[in-house]
Formats: structure tokens, C-alpha cells, sequence
């Protein structure tokens, strides 16, 4: 499979997109007024303890609080704590420090809150007292309403490995599966580990690393410990700490290696970066690092603006003339799969399967094109044969390894869904670059021309029991105003002979398509909200 990285820099914006076989799988997007978060460590004040969920919030300078669960407040002794050998080298984001919590999702969860597999941690009562200061660091990111989720478990990245330094043991990335392998590279960094200075987890590129490389990183992530300590004596809460690395930087360090076909980047600055980077830790690399100084933009060159703006749209079209609808949701996402213009010629088992193939692959990638977490319920065609069922849950399973995201497919249910997990760190593209519609608030729904001449004739039913004497004027979106000139011409008339008004209607195109207003003629006072209950 081919890969391929390409950084687009700009002054204000940075995108970075991840292409597999000249398909986009991955956007990541970094913008100064929504700055990426995950991997901060802050010096926080603990504002309050909560026994009846195990929690604390802690004030760390954001505009919400944030959110420490007590399982993640002391890290399992080496007797209790699952194997770190089980963790992976990576989170789904390139700034989340490398490491993920084991046995779950973002923090140890499952997508949906419930802890699974983990030792019961101390009461929190009994570790954290209000008006506490603490170190922690930023697992999650604030979500709609949620404020960030943070760690008392620091660790800090680097290229080949990553420091905890609240821990004494040495664990090696999951993705190393060659059992020697794996034991030489443990044998081999707990050489370089100082006696009681902290615990490691050797990251996937550390394979056939040499000792002075590893010891050269070793070295750098302990001073820049050092340097968080010593900055967090002298700061008061709250503060910040340490900052993770930029998008670019953490881009090459986390994901650039022998595996990359190309790394193509627009900006010479960018360019000169990364290429001093790697001289001293991959100079092999460098010569897969090119510099795009053509005139036509670099993503419109490789030809994924159009897949980007995509990756918004509720339907997502299928190779054979199915598609999706992708509908983002509060507590979850839906995914129903469509066959569409695709009816095949003679099986129709046959052609369901190939849909739901198709769709399986395609749910995969929109999934980390779109960054969706939490919990994903999938609606696939209607299969007869439970042969079938497995070989499409296969297909997503299959192709959710790709992602670097902890993801977590469950067997068909009873009523033909398929419900799943994704790890989430940070809000989805859809949250983070888009807003609710101010006319629809977000339902992506309006109320028809007729609704709305009916809450209209309502309202000037109720100024009529009233028994008011203002002649009025009523305002409407030109939609509407079209539709009662063609439909209810009628209109103005019956509503006037039971009125003791005069009544005018006029249209306003600075109206929304389902608003209306009742303004007094010659005062010009809107009344409308005394009137317009529903």
C-alpha cells in the first residue's frame, strides 16, 4: 500500500492529509483559535471532589473545568497495573503523548463511560482535597458541552520512545509482534534507563534503532521532565506547564517513517524544519521529503479539496450506485447503508453483499477522514445468511485496523446493526469547522410556507380576542409571502372580517424562511413576540 503525507501550511491554517493509494483517509487541521490540546500539561487547583461519581474538576485556565476521573488520578502499582507491554505506541492524534490508557478508550473507557478491565482505584476523597494544587495533562479535549479530560498519569513523547516518569517499568509498542524482537528492545532500553529515574514504552520505530539513538532520546524526554518539574515549583495554578508539539512536527515524529512512500510539504519554513529534524535521527528519511513550489495549491494538485469538502455532507456515494447517510447525533452517529440505483441482475443476496462490502470499507475510512468518536451504530442491508453477516463485520473489522484510532466493532445484534466504538480525543471535523444553521438551530430542518401562515393566522387570532384596534402589517419571508399570493389568496380577507383592524401583508427577504413579524402600522413596534406562542 502506498502512503503519502502532505502538509499544507499557512499563515493562519495547517492541514496535514494522509493518503492511502492516492485516497484520503485522514485530515488533521490546526488553526490558532482552536488550538490542539491533547498532550498539555498544566499545573491545575483542584475547585471540587466529588465521591458519588469518583471525580474531581480541576481548574487549569480553560473555559471549563476540567474533568479527573480517580483511575486516573495514581497510576496502578507494578503488582495491580495491566501490562504495559499491552499498550500501543500511538494515540489516534499525533499530540496525544504516544500512549494510550490500557484496556480502554480515551482514559480507560469504553466510548460510552463505563470502565472495563481496570484495578478499582483509591477513593478520590482521599488523594484530593479542594483547593489542591495538582500536575496533570490533557487526554481529551473539551467536547460540546464537556470541558477537557485530564490525567495525573504524565508521559511525554519522543521519536522512538515514551517517558512516564511516574513508573518503573519497560514496555514495548503492541505493534511489534515478533516475540524476540520484542524482548531484545526491552533488554535493550532498560539498559540505557537510569535506576529509579522513571518507565518507558518503546514505540514501533524503534526497530533496528541503535543504542545511541534511543539513549539520545532517552536523555532529551528526561531533561525536558526536568523541566516541566521546575517550572511547575515556581508557577502558580493555574498554568501552563508544557505545550505538545506543533501539528507538522508532531506529524514527522509520530507517523514518518520507512513505511511512508512521501512527505510533500508547500512551505520552505516547514520544509527546512522537518529536514533538520531528521538529520540526526532519520537522515534516510530525508530524501522522501520533497518541497511543493508549483503554482497550482499542493491539495488541489493531488486532487482531495473536493473528498474534503465531502467529508461534510450527510451522503456518501458507493463505488456500485449505493451510499451512506452519515447523521451526526448528540449521544451517537447513525450509519445507514443504501443500495441505491444498484440493483444487481439476478442474486439479491448477491447484491446486498457487495453493497454492504462496499459500505463497510467506505464507513472505515470516513470515520478517521471525519475524526468520529464515541459510539457509531452502523445499518446495513438486510442479510439472510449469517455467512454473510460475518463476512461484511470482517470487511469493517479488517479495514478499522487501519486506524490509528482504538476502534472496537461488535457482532451484528438481533436487529441487523452493527455497533461500534471510536476512540475520541477532540471534537469531530463536523463540530470543530461547522456551526448550527441559525435558521434551522441545527435540525437541518424548516417549518413549510403553510406552517408558518398557520402560527401567523394564530397569532393574529389571538390580538383580535384581545381586542386590539392597531392596523397591522405582517412581515414574511418571500417563500412564504409567494405562497399565499398563489395558494391562500383568500387569506387577508377572512382574517379581516373578524378583525377590527386593517391587516397587510408584505414580504421581507431579510427574514428567515420560518419567521414572521406583527408590526403596528405607523409605530413601527413589533409585537410579535406577545403573540406568537406556536
Amino acid at each position: 500500500m502506498k502512503r503519502e503525507l502532505l502538509i499544507n501550511a499557512g499563515l493562519r491554517e495547517t492541514r496535514v492529509a494522509i493518503l492511502e493509494d492516492g485516497k484520503l483517509v485522514e485530515l488533521l487541521v490546526d488553526r490558532p483559535d482552536s488550538r490542539r490540546m491533547v498532550g498539555d500539561i498544566y499545573l491545575g487547583r483542584v475547585e471540587a471532589v466529588l465521591p458519588g461519581i469518583q471525580a474531581a474538576f480541576v481548574d487549569i485556565g480553560t473555559e471549563k473545568s476540567a474533568f479527573l476521573h480517580a483511575s486516573d488520578l495514581v497510576r496502578e502499582s507494578a503488582e495491580e497495573a495491566e501490562d504495559d507491554e499491552d499498550e500501543d505506541d500511538a494515540t489516534p492524534e499525533l499530540e496525544s503523548n504516544g500512549r494510550e490508557k490500557p484496556g480502554g478508550l480515551s482514559a480507560g473507557t469504553n466510548g460510552s463511560g463505563s470502565r472495563r478491565g481496570r484495578k478499582a482505584a483509591p477513593p478520590i476523597q482521599d488523594g484530593l482535597k479542594r483547593g489542591q494544587e495538582i500536575m496533570v495533562q490533557i487526554s481529551k479535549e473539551p467536547i460540546s458541552t464537556k470541558g477537557p479530560r485530564v490525567t495525573a498519569q504524565i508521559s511525554l513523547a519522543g521519536r522512538f520512545l515514551v517517558y512516564i516518569p511516574d513508573s518503573s517499568r519497560v514496555g514495548v509498542s503492541r505493534k511489534i509482534a515478533s516475540g524476540p524482537e520484542r524482548q531484545r528492545l526491552k533488554e535493550q532500553v532498560g539498559a540505557i534507563l537510569p535506576e529509579k529515574s522513571g518507565g518507558v514504552i518503546v514505540r514501533t520505530v524503534s526497530e533496528d534503532v541503535t543504542n545511541e539513538a534511543l539513549k539520545r532520546d532517552l536523555d532529551t524526554l528526561m531533561a525536558q521532565w526536568k523541566k516541566v518539574k521546575r517550572k511547575g515549583q515556581f508557577s502558580r495554578a493555574p498554568s501552563l506547564l508544557h505545550r505538545e508539539t506543533g501539528l507538522a512536527s508532531g506529524l514527522v515524529r509520530d507517523l514518518f517513517s520507512a513505511k511512508v512512500d512521501s512527505l510533500t510539504i508547500d512551505s520552505k519554513v516547514v520544509f527546512n524544519e522537518i529536514n533538520e529534524y531528521l538529520k540526526p535521527i532519520a537522515p534516510e528519511l530525508i530524501a522522501r521529503v520533497r518541497l511543493h513550489e508549483e503554482r497550482t495549491p499542493l491539495f488541489d494538485e493531488a486532487g482531495i479539496e473536493a473528498e474534503i469538502r465531502d467529508a461534510f455532507k450527510r451522503r456518501c456515494d458507493l463505488p456500485s450506485g449505493g451510499y451512506l447517510i452519515i447523521e451526526p447525533t448528540e449521544a451517537l452517529v447513525s450509519i445507514d447503508v443504501n443500495s441505491g440505483r444498484y440493483t444487481g441482475k439476478k442474486d439479491p443476496e448477491k447484491t446486498v453483499l457487495r453493497t454492504n462490502l462496499e459500505a463497510a470499507v467506505e464507513i472505515a475510512r470516513q470515520l478517521r477522514l471525519r475524526d468520529v468518536g464515541g459510539i457509531i451504530v452502523c445499518d446495513f442491508i438486510d442479510m439472510e445468511m449469517k455467512q454473510s453477516r460475518d463476512k461484511v463485520l470482517q470487511e469493517l473489522r479488517t479495514h478499522l485496523t487501519r486506524d490509528r484510532a482504538r476502534t472496537k466493532a461488535f457482532a451484528v445484534s438481533d436487529l441487523g446493526l452493527i455497533e461500534m466504538t471510536r476512540q475520541r480525543v477532540r471534537q469531530s471535523h463536523y463540530q470543530s469547522m461547522t456551526e448550527s444553521c441559525p435558521t434551522c438551530e441545527g435540525t437541518g430542518r424548516v417549518f413549510t410556507p403553510e406552517t408558518i401562515v398557520r402560527r401567523m393566522e394564530r397569532s393574529v387570532r389571538r390580538m383580535v380576542i384581545e381586542g386590539r384596534r392597531d392596523n397591522l402589517l405582517v412581515k414574511l419571508h418571500p417563500d412564504v409571502a409567494m405562497y399565499v399570493l398563489e395558494q391562500e389568496r383568500e387569506l387577508v380577507q377572512r382574517l379581516q372580517k373578524s378583525a377590527s383592524f386593517s391587516l397587510e401583508l408584505r414580504d421581507d427577504p431579510l427574514l428567515k424562511p420560518d419567521e414572521f413579524k406583527l408590526v403596528v402600522k405607523g409605530q413601527g413596534r413589533d409585537v410579535t413576540h406577545q403573540y406568537a406562542v406556536a
